[in-house]
């Protein structure tokens, strides 16, 4: 292989090789956070608090990603701990799979083993995340971070359609032994794709002078320490927790509201989380590709695409508590194709800004400081389902109608996205230096 200029960083084709690991990692998750919570509850009848609880677990897990990206950054390849994650993911997601299948009858045990299988799947999570990130904001030249960020998230989400899309057409019609075979083969393809694209491709490239210090030798403490002092970052992590927070609380909501208010079937409302999904596609690409025309003509500006994308989340979500009161007439699938358009662009934007951010500490590398903000939205993403579920049953325990009970929340959301904007424009998402100029964004 021919190793790459010195100081160019990794190249387009070396961003789709990190997207394709990428893809693995939403794969995997994808089979443990939504087939998996299906099978459990639908199949084989357990209560919907069981994988709630799991899923919830795996993302407070991955509350350790700040250490597992402080390690990256002393470590001397990056690579090896995204290996390294990814057989841990491997390993849980396949644990998950016999414990689900084993609650048919084990009882506690097979808790217990499911317990341990997302507990992995957290930890491979974090691990392999934080460090394949980290590699994008130290390798990935300042002008090509925008579109790095679109292509990796796009790639994400593809992978996770794809495997959806796999899996789904092979388990029916639908067997214990079925489940456990295709689960079994995503799982293999999946990591041994991730293996062969990320082979070689920090070894043949060299990092990006973008930050003061690239590699640091300060403890965790010192590391967090520098964080927490840190003005931009740590506004930014409220950004990011704030947005994430409004992003998640839809996901347990909307195919109920599709269900209550429309009268959708269980099939139109999965159907409806599809439009949802190729919206998101789309406002990513638009935001890859808006932000480097953009970019072209009138300079990087991540700000002005966050602040578009929260804006315009918050008025679709305004929209779908119209929808609430009006009811059947509403377009509602145009209306979520916006939403996920509007959440596409703020994610891509967010994550540009989150990987030129990253190379700005004194002391902390980008390993621990793209741990705390992939902290902070696993928190959130914990969190925000749950809270989103928690609030519409207790107001339509209250309510006489539920359209009210969903035009609430759905406020609330569209208040915090409007809340994350306001984060946003105070928050200085610069490089430090760019060809010897200090340049704001």
């Amino acid at each position: 292989m021919t190793p790459y200029a010195a100081g160019t960083g990794i190249g387009w084709f070396g961003v789709v090789r990190l997207g394709t690991v990428q893809a693995a990692i939403g794969a995997m998750v994808m089979l443990a956070t939504s087939l998996l919570n299906r099978v459990m509850v639908v199949e084989f009848a357990i209560a919907a608090a069981v994988p709630a609880g799991l899923v919830a677990w795996h993302y407070a897990v991955q509350l350790s990603r700040p250490l597992w990206g402080h390690k990256s950054d002393r470590s001397e390849k990056r690579s090896s701990w995204i290996m390294a994650g990814m057989g841990i993911l491997a390993l849980g997601t396949l644990i998950a799979v016999d414990a689900t299948i084993m609650m048919a009858g084990a009882g506690i045990f097979a808790i217990i083993l499911a317990f341990l299988g997302f507990s992995l799947i957290g930890l491979g999570v974090g691990m392999a995340g934080t460090a394949l990130l980290a590699l994008l904001a130290s390798r990935v030249a300042v002008e090509r971070k925008p579109a790095a960020a679109a292509i990796s998230w796009t790639m994400m989400v593809a992978g996770i359609v794809v495997a959806a899309g796999v899996s789904g057409s092979f388990l029916d019609p639908f067997s214990e032994a079925r489940l456990a075979i295709v689960t079994s083969m995503v799982v293999l393809v999946a990591f041994c794709v991730a293996m062969l694209a990320q082979r070689g491709l920090e070894r043949n490239s060299l990092p990006v002078k973008q930050g003061k210090n690239s590699e640091t030798k300060a403890n965790f403490t010192e590391v967090l320490k520098d964080i927490s002092q840190d003005q931009q970052a740590r506004r930014f992590t409220y950004f990011v927790f704030i947005s994430m927070l409004a992003y998640s609380m839809q996901d347990l909501i909307l195919e109920p509201f599709a269900g209550f208010i429309f009268g959708m079937t269980p099939g139109e409302s999965t159907q409806l989380a599809g439009v949802q999904h190729s919206g998101i596609l789309l406002g990513m690409l638009v935001a890859g590709l808006g932000g480097s025309l953009y970019a072209k003509y009138f300079g990087r500006n991540e700000k002005l695409w966050i602040i578009i994308g929260c804006l315009s989340s918050a008025v679709m979500l305004g929209a779908l508590s119209i929808a609430a009161a009006v009811g059947p007439a509403w377009p509602l699938k145009a209306n979520v194709f916006g939403l996920g358009v509007a959440n596409g662009i703020f994610a891509v934007a967010a994550v540009g800004a989150m990987l030129g951010l990253a190379s700005d500490g004194s002391s902390s590398g980008e390993g621990a400081r793209m741990g705390v903000w992939g902290a902070a939205q696993a928190i959130a993403f914990g969190a925000g389902g749950l809270l989103g579920a928690i609030i519409v049953d207790l107001l339509r325990g209250t309510m006489a109608d539920d359209s009210n009970a969903f035009q609430i929340v759905f406020v609330v959301e569209g208040a915090m996205f409007i809340l994350a904007a306001l984060v946003a424009t105070g928050t200085s998402m610069a490089r430090r230096e760019l060809n010897g100029k200090a340049v704001q964004i």
